[in-house]
């Protein structure tokens, strides 16, 4: 089974190192210099970690395959994988990856709201990218409160909005946002 750990962002100075953007909870365990990656698009790939260090809050990965900046940007975007034999059953409860969540139902109650389209790792929290059947682009609080329960099997999340939630990105709204209406 392939497990997406890393997505590579913008290149890092001249030496083709790479920022990524880590979606894994074990980074200092993942990105290990030797490490080989599976790639997405595989025209990219496989890449093996030469050195990975922390910049403040960003993780820069260099590549032994990548030898300047120029080659860095061509890699950008690209999706990092590693093979896991099976995942640990008792670390269900834990959490998610992205690939179990995109394509299950939202609803709120029985009423279903959308599709999940994303999960987005935030660094206090994560956020799941709901698209309405009118191609709204919803984000969710990925937190026990708003969506307190997650059946993969069943295909579906629930979700426990809090007031506006649904509404905060509807532009179609004819209301003033500062509720004084027109001044004469």
């Amino acid at each position: 089974m392939q497990l997406q750990v890393a997505r590579i962002g913008k290149p890092h100075g001249i030496r083709g190192e790479v920022t990524v953007q880590v979606l894994t909870d074990a980074p200092s365990e993942r990105f290990v210099a030797g490490t080989e990656f599976i790639v997405e698009p595989a025209s990219a790939g496989p890449l093996t970690i030469s050195s990975a260090r922390w910049n403040k809050d960003i993780l820069l990965l260099g590549f032994e395959e990548i030898a300047d900046r120029n080659e860095a940007e061509v890699i950008r975007g690209a999706k990092l994988f590693i093979e896991t034999e099976e995942l640990d059953d008792e670390d269900d409860d834990e959490g998610w990856y992205e690939h179990e969540l995109v394509g299950l139902e939202a609803r709120v109650g029985s009423q279903v709201v959308g599709k999940v389209a994303a999960l987005n790792t935030m660094p206090v929290q994560d956020l799941l990218m709901v698209k309405t059947d009118e191609g709204k682009e919803i984000l969710v609080p990925f937190v026990e409160e708003i969506v307190p329960e997650v059946n993969v099997a069943g295909g579906y999340i629930l979700i426990t909005p809090p007031a506006g939630l649904f509404e905060v990105n509807d532009d179609s709204s004819e209301e003033p946002r500062d509720g004084a209406g027109d001044e004469a």
